[in-house]
């Protein structure tokens, strides 16, 4: 068996955390300096951690690939599983038409562009993030704005911005479940705090959002549908998080914000001509105006609502039983792990959940859309094919940096970090949002933040006498923070908005935003370490 060793340089905890930081920092500057594409910088980023982990730690060369190998099957399955079959359903959508009938299905609710940034950034964008997440939002938001009249630098920096307080729970909770994966927290305590941070985000996302849109006159006037949209979103995602499921917290969360805007009579006044003549500026599509049938309508929404149905189904306790009864549990090959105290870790063994898992059940409702949409099966297998090829990048990114963060946490690399990390003591409870801010601004994905930092965390806390349930939840929800000037969200959005190299440009104009929210979310987090630890289970 191997046992980890803290300080296994000279006996230096410092000397061994400088050495355990190389795989972290080769892909920040492979990214941020050399400007290497993401899937390379994340395979040169493993070779290192596994340099450090055998030739630093002592860990056999054999349980270290093992270790990587776990890595990359958990990013394939479950988490790259739900992301191919939730853009499968999308393209479907697309080819058949359903997805223009949506669009303009959001564009008529109402003609202010500061109500409709709120509709399509926020809320249907929190929705996608719940079904599918890893850019998807940011794209398909910054479409849709850009065909409503956006200018193409404006559409992408609010969907960019609007894409943060619904990340930790995105692709059916898949963050916050990997962060109870790697650190063997419970996944509702660990839920249930990240649900007591990201909702207050909410109040004020809204908000500034119509200030991207329309400036200070975007917030005198529109600050009322702004804040209730927010307060609704805030209120579903906590309770859903706390009481219901992880995997449908964004879900409702989207679907009550939206229905806000709806019901709120502020929300559907028409817009005057001078706001829509200064906020739309570019050119709408042609075919916003086209007129659709209800049962057009009715089938553009079907897809979002059997995934809503499916998964509400499989929380029921007869079918999560017998969902949970095809889950395949053993002991992984080749790895035989214990940590410096000599207990085995975690990570020996491996779980396979083939039904009870977010990307079976939106697989599901993806047959389920083929069907009701008439949708040839042969084009529906076709289209699969064709998701699984246009992610392939994505696909080795995510199963790249996940292999790290596996080799790193087994080899005992990230216990090495947290422990030094720890020496700030009392501080660590403002400082711990920012490793998982800085993560996700490194990979682009809070759920590879969270697989990279939540173990270290979890170690730094203990350390720290903090509570490790609670900076295991700072991670994912600092992290969120970081999405938007993630290279990888700033190259979706560039795509998507028609803005070809423009990254630098987009990043000048949300940092600042996600500075500032991360400063939010650090005052939060260090509240309910002190005197708003009321706010924990």
């Amino acid at each position: 068996m191997f046992v980890q060793e803290l300080a296994p340089l000279a006996g230096s905890l410092g000397l061994s955390a400088l050495f355990a930081a190389l795989p972290l920092a080769t892909v920040l500057v492979l990214l941020g300096v050399v400007r290497m594409k993401a899937h390379q910088a994340g395979l040169i980023g493993l070779l290192v951690a596994l340099i450090v982990a055998v030739a630093v730690y002592g860990m056999p060369v054999g349980q270290a690939i093992s270790s990587g190998f776990q890595g990359a099957a958990f990013g394939l399955f479950p988490i790259m599983w739900i992301v191919v079959n939730a853009l499968w359903i999308y393209r479907i959508t697309v080819r058949t038409g359903h997805f223009d009938v949506l669009r303009r299905s959001f564009g008529r609710v109402s003609d202010d562009p500061r109500i409709q940034a709120l509709i399509i950034a926020f809320c249907f964008g929190a929705l996608m993030e719940a079904l599918a997440g890893f850019g998807a939002p940011v794209a398909i938001s910054s479409v849709m704005l850009v065909a409503l009249g956006f200018t193409p630098v404006r559409a992408a920096v609010v969907a960019l911005v609007a894409n943060t307080a619904p990340v930790a729970f995105g692709a059916m909770g898949t963050p916050v479940v990997t962060l109870a994966q790697v650190t063997g927290l419970p996944l509702d305590t660990v839920s249930s705090i990240v649900g007591r941070q990201t909702p207050i985000l909410a109040l004020f996302v809204p908000l500034l959002l119509v200030i991207i849109v329309d400036g200070r006159r975007g917030l005198r006037e529109t600050w009322m549908p702004a804040l209730v949209c927010g307060a609704a979103f805030g209120v579903v995602q906590f309770a859903a998080a706390n009481f219901v499921s992880a995997q449908l917290a964004d879900i409702g969360a989207a679907l009550a914000g939206a229905a806000a805007l709806v019901a709120l009579p502020a929300a559907r006044k028409p817009a005057r001509e001078e706001v829509r003549a200064s906020v739309l500026t570019g050119v709408a599509t042609e075919t916003m105006d086209r007129p659709e049938d209800r049962g057009e309508v009715f089938r553009a929404y079907l897809p979002y609502g059997l995934i809503i149905v499916i998964f509400s189904l499989g929380q029921l306790p007869p079918v999560k039983r017998l969902l949970d009864a095809a889950t395949w549990k053993f002991d992984w090959p080749a790895l035989s792990v214990a940590s410096s105290s000599g207990k085995p870790v975690s990570g020996n063994t491996f779980s396979l959940p083939f039904l009870n898992t977010g990307g079976t059940l939106v697989l599901i409702a993806g047959i389920l859309t083929a069907i009701f949409l008439r949708f040839k099966a042969r084009d529906a297998v076709r289209e699969w094919g064709g998701t699984v090829h246009e992610l392939r990048f994505a696909i080795l990114t995510v199963t790249s940096v996940l292999a790290l963060a596996y080799v790193m946490n087994l080899s005992g690399q990230a216990t090495t970090i947290g422990y030094f990390i720890a020496g700030a003591g009392a501080g660590l409870a403002f400082l711990s949002p920012v490793l998982g801010w800085f993560g996700v601004a490194v990979s682009g994905s809070d759920t590879s933040a969270n697989a990279l930092f939540g173990a270290l965390q979890v170690t730094a806390a203990h350390q720290a006498g903090l509570p490790a349930e609670l900076l295991a939840a700072a991670n994912s929800s600092g992290g969120v923070l970081g999405k938007m000037i993630s290279p990888q969200n700033l190259s979706i959005a560039c795509a998507a908005a028609m803005l070809p190299g423009e990254e630098g440009t987009l990043l000048r104009k949300v940092l600042p935003w996600s500075l500032g929210l991360l400063f939010v979310m650090c005052l939060i987090v260090a509240a309910q370490a002190s005197f708003l630890s009321g706010m924990l289970p």
